[in-house]
Order: structure tokens, then C-alpha cells, then sequence
């Protein structure tokens, strides 16, 4: 029996002499590198947190003690050790265990994560409760170098150090510059000045330089120069001595003697403590270790080579078409910039950044900087399109509608992942943008059937003169050929798709398709449903909705997002508004509740967003036998 087969908790890893330790580390890497390869997921960032995985549970009292990580892409390994091992190879899969941690999965997981720079506010809320509640235990955030850009991280830092609380959070660095002073100095003083006589020793001898009649307070403060000058020149903690944090480090994140002694002397601080280590991203696994942007998120891939499984496909992602249309757009319009959230290569401007350099911003995990960054862009006569995955612009709702919206600033938000987005899951998948958008005056709104009409669609929005959001989906297009001349389309009008005298299917985005399928399965039982491409969530097309609803009382709406104020809710309220009181009605969307992990199509058929779920709408409203049946009314 291997001995990861032998472990379920951290009193397992316990068990275990440090000599086996290196043993069960590279068991534990072989099992995320055999498994990913076949389910997919954040393979890079947990191959490089394996030995700081171990050095936790084996020296904290888990889940007594509190461990929060960050986003949760390097928790793998953490999954593995905490009772999961049987189950990993459901990773990411439907039904099965989440790719993130999530507290209703296990006691082990302090908090359910997948967006970043939430592990130290989160963290510093349950250490506070625990001081409320008597409880002396630990509580030890990991959070990585890159959700350090994020504002949050900061804000959590800043209230840390006022409180004061005896909170251990854990910067796990694999790729700032601040990585250069590693080595064995800085390794061996930070295990040095980490031993608990000593920070004892410290804090009585700053105690002992304040006591001196006159001269003490002088004394303790060039003291206190001098260690800082001192931890300055061999490492990169005054940052976060700023904020009232013991800092320790940085220490190689791969050692796990050092962790494990340096782990030992800080558990259970008097006051707010920060260590840092340095890993390499996709360690033990060469293919990760050249390419770990690559294999950050990655699909299935053959483990000998590293390459992924997955065939060319003829067919464009809407990522690929929004990409390659910016830098088309971009040869002729100076004022184009591209601004994204360190999602580069996910919102499909790789090409764009090299064509382009002085026009292409990333500005980190900071997504609010990233939208009031445009917003001073477009208030100097720049076209910023800020390329943002749906659920990471939720994180920005007050700067689109106090900095964008207000001065009516006309930024392009490129909304990447509407819709439901597969394996993820939850904390991932784009349902709620038609909501929090529409309700801001001045924002525009649009979603593309396909990939021709999101090509027309970008050039509409690049030409627009305010706010407007353009949202489309993950995944590959429908497979039609994009116009040679690209035009724009009209704002606020809508296209009928297909006509009918028995029902009226108004649909948004790819949810045409869904309804087009839909009309060709209702009409073999004969009835004729018109279809509709409304195009525009805001404004919406009121003429020719109300002109069609004059004559079919039956309608419709489907919408790939939630239904609480979503494209359903705005048909309903522009019917209401108009008096037309007699429809009978039926809104197709995500009825109130998070959608889990699984494939899309799976995922659209469970939560009843699919064809299947229209063809039963239709057939309960139109129907001869079940008119009226299961419709929301108006």
C-alpha cells in the first residue's frame, strides 16, 4: 500500500517520519498529474504547493486550526490528504468533488473560494470570531504573489495589523521579484529569528529600552532602525512590517525540513505574522515547470508529452473571434487599447498584446482598477474594451456604475464566460451580469447568436458613444462563416429568425440556437413558433416585441442567466408598461439557485435552459390540451 492510500487526515501525515515525507510528496504530485490529465484543472499552481500542503498538516492541528487558501487553485494536494484521494478521480466532474475548496465538502476546507484575495479578510473574520468565542486556535491563510494585485489583499492586511490578531498568512511566491533574495542567509535567518525565545527575547528587550528614564524611547527607535535596515538588506519584509506583520522570509517552499521547523516556531502567534515562500509553478512535472501558464487551467493532456488531447477544431471560439477581430479593429483605430484583469491568454489577447504593446494593459488581478483605469481612458478620448470574464466584473459593480456610468464614459466591456462555463462551477459561472447591468442608466447591453454577430457586435460597440457591454459565451461558435465586410447592427432592434402564428420565442445570445432547435421540434407536432433574436437586453427592441404580441398571445423569453432581473424580467416589465396584460407567459432561465460543476450541455439540460426545456414550455402554453399550463402570467 502506497502511503498516500494511508492517509485521510492531517493525524495521518502526523504519523509519518520527515524522511517519508518526500516520498508522499511525489505520490501525492504522480496522482494531481495522472488525474488532471484526464479530468482537466489547475494543474501548475497545486504541483507547487505540494511540500508547503504537507508542512501545514503536519505541523498545524487540522481542521481544528483554520486553513484558508487562496482561489483555491493550488489545494489539490490539500483535497488529496483530507479524505479525498478515493473520490479525485471525480475532480471538476459532474457530481463530483469541486476543483476548489468548499466548505460543504469537507471540515478540512476553512472556506469555500474560487476568486482571489479573499483568504486574509476571510481569514482575519474567523480569527476574530475565534478571539470572540475563546478559541485559541490558529488560523493560517495561503495566499499567492499574483492575488496580491488585488486591492483586497490589502484592505485585509491594513485591518489585520490594526486588530492585531494572532493570524499566520502564508505568501506563497512563484514569481515576483521579490523571490531574488532567496538563498541560504535568508533561509537560515528567517528559521533563526522565527524561534520563539527569540521573538520573546525581542519583545522584552523593546520593552527593557522603553523602561530607561529619558533616553528610552530614542534608544528602543534606533534599536528598531537598525533591525529594519538590517531585515531590508537581506530580505523584502518591510512591506509587510508596514502593515504590523512579523515577516519571516522568503525560504524555499520545496525544503520541507525548513518549513516545517520555521512552521513550528511561528504557530500560534502573539500577533500577525506573514512568512514567505518561494515554489516553482508545475514542480515535478518538466512540461508544467517550462510551460506553467499553460498548465495553470488546463484540459485533458497526454502525461508522457504533456499535449493536450484535445483535436483542432475547425470552428472559432467566441474568445478567438473577439481576439482576432481586436487586432483587425485595431489597424485602423488608433485609439483602441485593450485593457485586461491577468487573463491575457483567457480573453483571447495574446496577439493583440504583441501587435500592440503600448496598447495593451494588464493591470493584474484588480479588476475595479481595471474599470476605473478605463474610465479615465475614455474620459481623455480613448477607446479602453476591457476584457473581463463575466464573474470576475461582478467584483467591479460600483465602478461601472459610479465611474463609468455616471459621466456616461464610453468603455467596452467585453464580457468573456456569459453563461454557464462547465467545470468551475459555482463560483464561476456568468448568470447575474444581465441583472446588475441593466439597472444602470446610460449601459448599453448586447449578446451575439453567433460568432458573426459578435464580431458585428464589437465594431458597434467600439463605435458607440457610452457605456456598453458586449457577452458571449464559452466555447466554440456556431460554425457560420463571419462576413468579410463587417457591419454593425442597429442598436435596440431585434431580428426575427423564423416566423410563426402560434407562439413567440424571444431569445438572447446563444440561447437562439436552443430556441431555433426548439421551434423545428414543435412544429413536427404543428405548431409554428416565431422566433426571435433579440440581440439587446438594453434597450430593448419595444416596437417590434409589442407589434408581435398584438397578434401571439403565447410567448417565451430564454435566457442562458439567472431569471431575478434578467432578460425575462425586462420583456415582462416592457409588456407591463405597455398595458398588454392579456399574454400568457413563460421565462426559460436559472430559477434562483447556483448552478454546480459539470459539462455545459449537461449543465443546460439539468437546470432546464436546453431545447428540451422550451419545447416544454411550448407545449404547456400552446398546447391544445394544456394551454395556460406551468406560465408565469402578466
Amino acid at each position: 500500500m502506497s502511503l498516500l492510500e494511508q492517509i485521510n487526515t492531517s493525524e495521518d501525515i502526523k504519523k509519518l517520519s520527515r524522511a517519508e515525507l518526500p516520498l508522499l510528496a511525489k505520490e501525492i504530485r504522480n496522482r494531481i498529474i495522472d488525474v488532471v490529465s484526464k479530468t482537466g484543472g489547475h494543474l501548475a499552481s497545486s504541483l507547487g504547493a505540494v511540500e508547503l500542503t504537507l508542512a501545514i498538516h503536519y505541523v498545524f492541528d487540522l481542521p481544528r486550526d483554520t486553513l484558508i487558501w487562496d482561489v483555491g487553485h493550488q489545494a489539490y494536494a490539500h483535497k488529496l490528504i483530507t479524505g479525498r484521494n478515493k473520490s479525485f478521480d471525480t475532480l471538476r466532474q459532474y457530481k463530483g468533488i469541486s476543483g476548489f475548496t468548499k466548505m460543504k465538502e469537507s471540515p478540512f476546507d476553512g472556506f469555500t473560494v474560487g476568486h482571489s484575495s479573499t483568504s486574509i479578510s476571510a481569514g482575519l473574520g474567523i480569527c476574530y470570531a475565534k478571539y470572540l468565542n475563546r478559541d485559541a486556535s490558529d488560523v493560517i491563510s495561503v495566499i499567492g504573489d499574483g492575488s496580491l494585485t488585488a486591492g483586497l489583499a490589502y484592505e485585509g492586511l491594513n485591518q489585520a495589523g490594526d486588530l492585531k490578531r494572532k493570524q499566520i498568512v502564508i505568501l506563497n511566491d512563484n514569481d515576483m521579484s521579490i523571490s531574488a533574495n532567496v538563498g541560504a542567509l535568508s533561509s537560515y535567518l528567517s528559521r533563526t529569528l522565527s524561534a520563539r525565545y527569540l521573538q520573546n527575547m525581542r519583545n522584552q528587550f523593546g520593552a527593557f529600552l522603553k523602561s530607561l528614564p529619558k533616553i528610552g524611547d530614542d534608544m528602543y527607535q534606533i534599536a528598531k532602525r537598525w533591525e529594519d535596515s538590517f531585515k531590508t538588506f537581506v530580505t523584502p519584509g518591510m512591506l509587510f512590517e508596514a502593515f504590523n506583520f512579523d515577516y519571516f522570509g522568503p525560504i524555499n517552499g520545496h525544503n520541507l525540513d525548513h518549513l516545517i521547523d520555521i512552521l513550528t516556531n511561528i504557530k500560534n502567534p502573539d500577533s500577525p505574522v506573514l512568512l514567505h515562500v518561494t515554489t516553482i509553478k508545475g514542480k515535478g512535472y518538466a512540461p508544467a515547470e517550462k510551460n506553467p501558464v499553460y498548465f495553470h487551467g488546463v484540459g485533458s493532456f497526454a502525461v508522457d508529452t504533456g499535449k493536450s488531447n484535445k483535436k483542432a477544431d475547425p470552428v472559432p471560439s467566441y474568445t478567438q473571434v473577439f481576439g482576432s477581430h481586436m487586432v483587425r479593429f485595431a489597424k485602423t483605430n488608433e485609439k483602441i487599447v485593450a485593457v485586461t484583469a491577468a487573463m491575457p491568454e483567457g480573453t483571447g489577447l495574446t496577439q493583440f498584446s504583441k501587435e500592440y504593446k503600448n496598447r495593451f494593459i494588464d493591470v493584474g488581478i484588480a479588476e475595479q482598477h481595471a474599470v476605473t483605469f478605463s474610465a479615465g481612458l475614455a474620459s481623455k478620448g480613448i477607446k479602453p474594451v476591457v476584457a473581463i470574464y463575466s464573474t470576475f466584473l461582478q467584483r467591479a459593480y460600483d465602478q461601472i456604475l459610479h465611474d463609468v456610468c455616471i459621466d456616461a464614459h464610453p468603455v467596452v466591456f467585453a464580457i468573456d464566460r456569459g453563461g454557464i462555463v462547465g467545470e468551475d462551477g459555482p463560483t464561476h459561472h456568468g448568470l447575474f451580469d444581465f441583472s446588475y447591468l441593466r439597472s444602470m442608466p446610460n449601459m448599453t447591453i448586447m449578446s451575439p447568436m453567433d460568432e458573426n454577430e459578435l464580431a458585428r457586435m464589437l465594431l458597434t460597440a467600439i463605435n458607440h458613444d457610452g457605456p456598453i457591454a458586449l457577452r458571449y459565451p464559452r466555447g466554440k461558435g456556431q460554425g457560420v462563416e463571419i462576413q468579410a465586410e463587417v457591419k454593425p447592427v442597429e442598436i435596440g432592434k431585434a431580428q426575427v429568425v423564423t416566423e410563426g402564428d402560434d407562439l413567440m420565442i424571444i431569445a438572447i445570445g446563444q440561447s437562439v440556437y436552443e430556441a431555433m432547435a426548439a421551434a423545428k421540434q414543435l412544429a413536427r407536432k404543428k405548431i409554428f413558433a416565431m422566433v426571435i433574436n433579440a440581440r439587446f437586453v438594453k434597450p430593448l427592441d419595444a416596437q417590434l416585441f409589442l407589434e408581435k404580441a398584438a397578434k401571439i398571445k403565447k410567448i417565451i423569453t430564454v435566457e442562458e442567466h439567472m431569471l431575478a432581473g434578467g432578460f425575462g424580467s425586462a420583456i415582462l416589465e416592457m409588456y407591463a408598461d405597455n398595458g398588454m396584460t392579456d399574454l400568457e407567459f413563460k421565462r426559460i432561465g436559472i430559477d434562483n439557485k447556483f448552478v454546480e460543476h459539470g459539462p455545459q450541455d449537461l449543465l443546460k439540460k439539468d437546470y432546464g435552459v436546453d431545447s428540451s426545456a422550451i419545447v416544454a414550455a411550448g407545449l404547456a402554453l400552446a398546447g391544445p390540451d394544456l394551454t395556460g399550463f406551468g406560465t408565469d402570467g402578466i
